[in-house]
């Protein structure tokens, strides 16, 4: 036992299979010894086969920060990799965040503390990003812009104490934000008057206090997250909305099918 527990303590991230195998060895380790316990472990489903030269690439401080990002990563996704498949989707992931405020600066902390390559932008064309996190209301000339961009995009928004998460758009395949625009207008011809004066000014003072902000902040980062990991989560955004309504504090979700209308061209790809 005192030889497997000699083994056990090499096991902290640092070091590869190859290099356990040495370390334990110049400890006086037998190497049947040491192959049995890595073996006992792999069999187990708790040895993390995590690689040793990714984690000692990543800067001292920047490891600490993504500790516990990685091992909830390696809970979530149980791929035994210590979350390091996780961890490269992300940081290959490049998020554009436009919009100011409180929603859209947790947006961008969160996302960047997540592990994602998150920038600022001041405007909704989000340059070469995977994916554009929209905070606010978009008119109808910026939603016609997002057409021309043809990049994936989230729609995000907290106002008059509601919060609004999606629809996240891949265009060409589901409901983009025209699509809805053009459904609220068929239920009330008056929509585009109130859709101009939302997104004419912003209102001063905005009714959003701190804990709908956040809660709202967390869902689109959620949202993201998923996106970068592949995970069913981004699929709740898909063709829907995530909406939290104060004071009730209950998230719902509302679907929305791409419109025979819109020229977006997902009515006829559904």
């Amino acid at each position: 036992m005192s030889q497997a527990a000699a083994v056990v303590r090499l096991l902290d991230g640092s070091r590869d299979r190859s290099e356990v195998l040495s370390e334990a060895a110049r400890g006086g380790v037998p190497a049947e010894v040491a192959e049995r316990v890595l073996t006992v472990l792999a069999a187990a489903g708790v040895l993390i086969d995590y690689p040793a030269q990714l984690l000692g690439s990543v800067p001292a401080e920047l490891r600490r920060r993504l500790r516990p990002v990685l091992a909830a990563a390696s809970l979530g996704s149980q791929d035994g990799d210590g979350g390091a498949r996780l961890m490269a989707r992300r940081s290959a992931t490049t998020v554009a965040v436009s919009g100011a405020g409180p929603v859209a600066d947790s947006v961008a902390d969160l996302l960047t503390q997540s592990g994602l390559a998150t920038r600022r932008e001041a405007s909704a064309d989000g340059g070469k990003a995977d994916l554009l996190v929209l905070v606010g209301h978009q008119s109808p000339s910026q939603t016609t812009e997002l057409l021309r961009l043809a990049r994936p995009h989230l729609a995000v928004s907290a106002s008059e104490g509601i919060g609004v998460v999606g629809p996240l758009v891949l265009l060409g395949s589901t409901a983009c934000l025209r699509c809805l625009d053009l459904a609220r207008t068929a239920r009330d011809p008056a929509w585009p008057l109130v859709l101009a004066q939302l997104s004419g000014r912003a209102a001063d003072p905005p009714a959003c206090d701190p804990i709908l902000a956040a809660a709202v902040a967390a869902q689109a980062a959620a949202v993201v997250v998923a996106f970068a990991d592949r995970a069913p989560l981004a699929q709740a955004a898909v063709n829907g909305t995530l909406e939290l309504l104060a004071p009730g504090w209950q998230w719902r979700r509302r679907s929305w099918r791409p419109h025979p209308a819109c020229c977006c061209g997902a009515s006829a790809a559904a």
